[in-house]
């Protein structure tokens, strides 16, 4: 079991972040808050923001507007010796073909400033990123997995504190994603603040927070939990009755005190019933049903999956734009 120690600092905080390419908001008014030793998952469409965001939170792209600070130091403005802190995985990272796989890693430990003796810590990377027995391959005849891997282990050489990865499992296979969030939830442990943009949205799940991106605007920040929930505006739960229900019928189902939201048909007899209170509902559900004239085959919760949370969360919002715009 990892040991869990205090963070150290201040955290990672944007305000009213923004970043405008030709006269168009990339990143528009960003407000977060990461708190160290969180780890903070940034999900979103692609083109929506979210590696410009990264770049800012980083310092390495200077905002339009707005600033973003680490320990309270605006980031554009870190010293070498605050940036040291920072260790940031960019999608198309600096890798050598040239060079060895463990000639590239040690290259970017030198980078950083480790001593000479740093066999051991390279070790373990490659061990931890299963590259050891390719350590002697030219990177040029490796695979982009492979590639991706190695970037990965080189981001972590200088052991920082603040890590910032830009789709770290892109290309991985399912085992080892999990064998990397098993690490990164370590780190989270130890008081290390990770944020991560992901292009698997079921890799929230890994994530203390979730910020959910689209079309450059952070539709919200919340936990996965609330994430799921932020689907349907509610908890839902799926029910099958034993004939078809009538228009009216529904109509007074909706009436129902524990009934908050939609209910939408999910075939001839089963419908789809968002609640305040999944378990509450569950529990009337056959009393409510025999007030309207049904009657209850079976009664579910159903769990809403990430995917299709983030789908109907971004939906809504763009269906939101459009009807301003219109």
């Amino acid at each position: 079991m990892v040991r869990e120690t205090r963070p150290k600092g201040t955290g990672i905080v944007a305000d009213d972040l923004t970043m405008t390419f030709d006269d168009t908001d990339v990143v528009s008014r960003l407000n977060l808050t990461i708190e160290p030793g969180a780890i903070v998952g940034l999900i979103g469409p692609s083109g929506c923001g979210k590696t410009t965001t990264v770049r800012m939170l980083t310092g390495l792209l200077s905002p339009t507007s707005g600033n973003a600070t680490i320990d309270g130091v605006e980031a554009a403005t870190m010293s070498s010796k605050q940036r040291s802190a920072i260790g940031y995985l960019p999608q198309s990272p600096a890798l050598f073909g040239d060079l060895s796989v463990r000639e590239n890693l040690n290259f970017h430990a030198s980078m950083y400033g480790l001593p000479l003796r740093r066999r051991k810590r390279l070790r373990e990377l490659l061990e931890w990123v299963e590259l050891t027995d390719d350590r002697k391959k030219r990177v040029r005849d490796t695979s982009g997995g492979m590639q991706r891997r190695l970037a990965l282990a080189a981001t972590f050489v200088h052991d920082p504190r603040y890590l910032f990865l830009d789709e770290p499992t892109a290309g991985i296979d399912p085992i080892l994603r999990e064998k990397f969030w098993n690490q990164f939830r370590s780190l989270g442990a130890e008081g290390r603040t990770l944020l991560v943009t992901t292009q698997y949205v079921g890799e929230a799940s890994y994530c203390d927070m979730v910020g959910l991106l689209s079309d450059g605007e952070l539709l919200m920040f919340d936990t996965p939990q609330n994430l799921r929930r932020a689907a349907f505006d509610g908890e839902v739960i799926d029910v099958e009755v034993r004939q078809h229900a009538t228009a009216e019928q529904i109509a007074r189902l909706r009436d129902s005190p524990s009934v908050i939201g939609d209910i939408e048909r999910v075939d001839a007899v089963t419908w789809r019933i968002v609640v305040r209170d999944a378990d509450e509902a569950l529990a009337d559900m056959r009393e409510r049903l025999d007030a309207v004239g049904l009657e209850l085959v079976e009664a579910t919760e159903h769990v809403v999956d990430y995917d299709e949370a983030f789908v109907r969360v971004v939906e809504r919002h763009r269906n939101a734009l459009a009807e301003v715009a219109s």
